[in-house]
């Protein structure tokens, strides 16, 4: 069989033909299948990383029934607005994904400030992650836990996914899809274990509601709980951004975005439940400095429960590793573009590994500086949810407002679409969006949206003042 004979090689080059419709050359490796860019969502969402660090969060909130309602009542909406974003993905495969989709529906103007809320929230994801990581490893390696201790580890976290992303485009691919497998058999053996040795309480208990040890009258502290589900839910366009590195990406890509979102959710709850099932005290749970290591020491004891929180950790190291992939794709093609400045540097390829080097550093330091300025681990939590999901709404609300016009019809639609399920299901995204928008800024994370005004401030301010004068968009 002759070179051109190879089927994935025929496929390589149609998607490398279709890219070149968009304007863009093909740079970048493309090599991923669909179990690669469906890992690099699912270890982003990663339920062994978002669902355990926030644990203690949502059970302090909501008590039991954040798992038991709260997790589902958040998934039915974020797969909807999941639905929409893989129906764009499918549509126009390109890296830039979101701000490209809104470049082309609303504008420039549009565009670019997708792109950054876009930023703001993959940077504050990689952030809430590998400082999250580091919370848990302190006490595993013996570490004293104070904050200056979480930000060294977080250092050395960070430091690991640069490196790698840096110098083993093809080992990250490897870990991406290894990490999709790990988390599963995680999910299985965290589940197991405490359904075999764990003690065992009435099932209904994870559905009862009034618990709360916050101040806030139950029903808005359980919508509280909520940033638990909703930050998990949260870096799954990291399929859309891979779009250019994915063979046939308009199909593949497209269920990266939505299956990552629909098995997490599965698993996520099956793990949550079992967990929340074996709580005997809610109040000394709550009253625990770390909840979910209390739970599961309890649960397990010694040292099955210390290797327990091993694999946990391990996984959220998966999730750091695969989200400083996603932003620093997202800085690449942004800056191909133009859109920041001294863009020539982020948007480099080093010649000798073909990764997008700058912008990965780039991705770190911030992440970095961003756990820095926060000093709180629920406020880089909910920057991240709000900025991202902000992200998500632009284009969604762009391309609901084509649909109602008429200048998106279904020749528009990529192979992966909902057909006329598409209108609904955009518009009650939209609106769940904007209801989380509202309440993680509301008190008591008054300071996420002080820090969310401010940021769309000096957006505004550097657009009027500057941007829109040299910034031309994508070269459609």
């Amino acid at each position: 069989m002759s070179h051109y004979d190879d089927p994935k090689e025929t496929l390589i080059n149609k998607d490398a033909n279709d890219l070149q419709r968009f304007g863009y050359t093909q740079e970048l490796l493309r090599d991923m299948g669909g179990f690669s860019n469906f890992a690099i969502s699912f270890s982003i969402i990663s339920i062994l990383t978002g669902a355990v660090t926030l644990y203690g969060y949502g059970f302090g909130m909501g008590g039991p029934a954040v798992t038991g309602i709260g997790w589902p009542l958040a998934t039915i909406f974020t797969l909807l607005v999941a639905a929409g974003i893989a129906e764009l993905t499918s549509a126009i495969p390109t890296s830039g994904a979101l701000y490209h989709w809104a470049t082309i529906l609303g504008g420039t103007g549009w565009g670019w400030f997708t792109a950054w809320f876009n930023m703001v929230g993959q940077f504050a994801i990689t952030a809430g992650i590998d400082f999250g990581a580091a919370q848990f490893l302190a006490p595993l390696l013996g570490i004293k836990e104070d904050w200056n201790h979480f930000l060294l580890i977080y250092a050395c976290i960070l430091l690991s996914h640069g490196l790698l992303n840096h110098v083993g485009i093809k080992v990250v691919a490897w870990l991406n899809n290894f990490s999709a497998t790990y988390h599963i058999i995680g999910v299985l053996v965290l589940v197991g274990a405490l359904l075999l040795f764990g003690p065992h309480h009435d099932v209904s208990s994870v559905f009862k509601t009034g618990f709360t040890t916050s101040e806030y009258p139950y029903w808005w502290a359980f919508l509280l709980g909520l940033l638990q589900a909703q930050w998990t839910y949260t870096g799954y366009d990291a399929s859309a951004h891979t779009v250019e590195e994915t063979v046939n990406p308009r199909v593949k890509a497209a269920w990266g975005v939505y299956l990552s979102v629909l098995i997490s959710a599965v698993f996520g709850f099956f793990m949550l439940f079992v967990i929340t099932s074996t709580i005997g005290d809610a109040g000394q749970v709550a009253g625990a400095s770390n909840p979910f290591i209390y739970v599961v020491e309890q649960a397990l004891g010694g040292w099955a429960g210390r290797a327990t929180l091993w694999l946990v950790t391990l996984a959220m190291w998966f999730c750091g590793l695969s989200s400083v992939t996603s932003n620093s794709r997202m800085i690449f093609a942004f800056s191909r573009d133009s859109g920041m400045p001294k863009s020539k540097i982020w948007s480099s390829i080093s010649k000798r590994f073909h990764s997008p080097a700058s912008a990965i550093w780039l991705s770190v330091v911030v992440a970095f500086l961003m756990a820095v300025y926060s000093g709180g681990y629920s406020i880089i939590v909910s920057i991240s949810t709000i900025a991202l999901y902000l992200s998500y709404g632009i284009p969604l609300f762009l391309k609901f407002r084509a649909q109602l016009n008429g200048s998106w019809t279904a020749q528009n639609n990529g192979p992966w679409h909902l057909g006329k399920w598409s209108m609904p299901a955009n518009a009650i995204g939209l609106i769940w969006i904007l209801f989380i928008t509202v309440l993680f800024v509301a008190p008591p994370n008054e300071i996420t949206g002080y820090t969310m005004l401010g940021v769309t401030v000096l957006l505004i301010f550097y657009y009027m003042v500057s941007a829109r004068k040299w910034f031309k968009g994508p070269n459609f």
